[in-house]
């Protein structure tokens, strides 16, 4: 079975949970922006958290499935339509052939899926599904999708969980305002005093520029330690001689707006890294719209441990609530 694309939206990607291993050659894992709404959604249709996904970003696409399907739409709050008619979100719905499926204005955050039983049934590029359109690689012909396209549905290959919705204490949030948690370094020692009190106790505002590769925040503006560049660095305050990247890091070139680098971020370059976002964070991040007022709060990396360790609980439990193996 495939979806017939009669509209693309605004960028309509497939994703599942990214790609590793290539990062030190300059691939980035791509992937579901919000991990934890995608792989809800995956689970709600019976499939494995790995299946693929299509991943919508502010307005959705409008399709319409040659075959009966199970599809589940999970992430950003947004108006759903099958054939005109409103549908529930953290739902499992059932499509007949013929049917069309539409979408409304998102009401927060940024990136909503689509997940359907069997998955979106693209070839594997270096072990993933998901889409890098910098790169050109993976999806649906290494790109965005496209008015004409008809995406592959694979094969149902799992049973469907006991419940028919997400319960509302497993859903997350999309809230106006964030707390991000951080682990300061590895280059927090060019900020000034003053730089470092804004940036850990001045509230951050997520601008129209962001996307798959980062977001950029407008604040209070940070301080570098004035010093003689090194040979081979540039002459922005903030450049070093290049270092790699993590996902997540915390960049602020020129000292006014920090960029976290996402998904599809490039594993390195000749910006300094003051702090890097915790693993168990990632997901809050990118449900941030434009406006979202932020702060970021530095924690150690044992407390990032115990982080990620409660986000796998919950997200045990989550599938436990549906019926599922946690």
């Amino acid at each position: 079975m495939a979806f017939d694309i009669k509209n693309p939206g605004l960028a309509t990607t497939v994703q599942d949970q990214g790609r590793t291993g290539y990062y030190n050659v300059g691939i980035p894992q791509s992937g579901s922006m919000d991990q934890y709404s995608a792989e809800l959604g995956n689970a709600l249709v019976g499939n494995a958290a790995t299946d693929a996904v299509l991943e919508c970003t502010y307005l959705g696409p409008v399709l319409v499935t040659d075959a009966d399907a199970v599809v589940a739409i999970t992430g950003a709050p947004v108006e759903v339509k099958v054939n005109g008619e409103p549908q529930p979100q953290w739902t499992r719905l059932q499509l007949s052939a013929g049917d069309e499926l539409s979408f409304g204005v998102i009401r927060g955050g940024t990136r909503y899926y689509i997940a359907v039983q069997g998955g979106i049934d693209v070839p594997v590029v270096l072990g993933s599904r998901s889409t890098y359109t910098l790169g050109g690689i993976g999806g649906y012909k290494g790109r965005k999708l496209e008015a004409g396209d008809l995406v592959p549905v694979g094969t149902a290959h799992g049973e469907l969980p006991a419940a028919l919705e997400v319960p509302e204490s497993f859903r997350p949030s999309f809230d106006k305002a964030q707390s991000v948690r951080i682990v300061m370094g590895l280059y927090d020692h060019r900020l000034t005093d003053a730089g470092k009190e804004n940036l850990l106790n001045g509230e951050w505002k997520v601008t129209p520029v962001a996307d798959r590769m980062g977001l950029r925040y407008y604040g209070p503006g940070v301080g570098w330690k004035e010093r003689e560049q090194p040979f081979g660095a540039g002459s922005d305050p903030s450049n070093i001689v290049d270092a790699g990247y993590a996902v997540g890091s915390i960049q602020i070139p020129g000292g006014t707006q920090p960029i976290i680098l996402h998904r599809d971020a490039v594993s390195g370059g000749g910006y300094a890294m003051v702090a890097t976002v915790i693993s168990a964070d990632m997901d809050l991040v990118a449900r941030a719209a434009p406006g979202t007022a932020t702060t970021f709060v530095a924690v150690s990396q044992d407390e990032a441990i115990v982080a990620r360790k409660e986000r796998a609980e919950l997200k045990s439990k989550a599938w436990e609530a549906l019926g599922l193996p946690g």
